[in-house]
């Protein structure tokens, strides 16, 4: 079995880690095997996050959409000291 040494690790992510494992009632050590293998068994996407943006509002038709009146721009307030 591989071992793996991790330095400069922050003091508060060490710390949550700590935490964490405490909750999950195991060792830190099994904490980080099982974040280790669960981000490496999730099928990353293929599709990005503007396509599914994109997807979600291709049924709406931009040029029907209204276009507001522009407006004059507003004169900045000038604090006195």
């Amino acid at each position: 079995m591989a071992s793996l040494t991790i330095r400069n690790l922050d003091e508060s992510l060490k710390t949550k880690l700590r935490l964490q494992a405490a909750q999950h009632g195991c060792s830190m050590e099994q904490e980080v095997r099982e974040i280790l293998r669960y981000s490496v068994s999730v099928a990353p996407t293929s599709v990005g996050f503007a396509h599914k943006i994109r997807q979600r509002f291709a049924s709406i038709e931009i040029d029907t959409l209204p276009v507001p009146e522009r407006q004059p721009a507003r004169i900045p307030t000038i604090l006195e000291e």
